[in-house]
């Protein structure tokens, strides 16, 4: 088991990108995790909202194989406590035959095709976070999900 996080376009921050980064690495001391960026599409500045998540949505499709479970970031989707989020994740990595992947998608969401070939959403608030200031939020809560679920001493409850 291997948990992916799949997302559209590279930060141009470089400290979002250290941030992040620093909690992956802690997080892989628990289990395998890898971040996949997705490019951002060239010459959208015209192109319909339609097209640009369909053509985002295929480029997602390619990263998932079978078995694999798949978890959007979606403002629509379930919210957790923390102490909830480690007990679904321990459930999760249980049971699911695959990888564990997350999507982040673009700025206009995800297309038709991505939502049905999706397992589950999550929503980690109901305010709307940039696609770059999710990445280190997302990543901390994946680390402090399973250092609760390994006992260690980060979370403080």
């Amino acid at each position: 088991m291997k948990i992916k996080w799949i997302v559209i376009g590279k930060t141009d921050d470089k400290c979002i990108g250290e941030l992040t980064e620093k909690y992956l690495m802690r997080l892989r001391g628990f289990i395998p995790a890898e971040l996949i960026e997705i490019p951002d599409l060239k010459k959208t500045k015209t192109m319909p909202e339609r097209l640009r998540k369909e053509k985002e949505g295929n480029l997602i499709l390619k990263q998932i194989k079978p078995g694999d479970y798949v978890v959007l970031l979606d403002e629509n989707g379930r919210s957790f406590s923390s102490l909830q989020w480690s007990k679904h994740l321990e459930k999760l990595t249980a049971r699911i035959p695959g990888n564990l992947l997350f999507v982040t998608g673009g700025a206009y969401g995800f297309s038709e095709a991505v939502y049905n070939r999706a397992d589950e959403k999550l929503s980690l608030s109901p305010m709307t976070f940039s696609h770059q200031i999710i990445r280190p939020l997302f990543a901390e809560q994946l680390y402090r999900a399973f250092s609760i679920i390994k006992g260690h001493p980060y979370h403080n409850e």
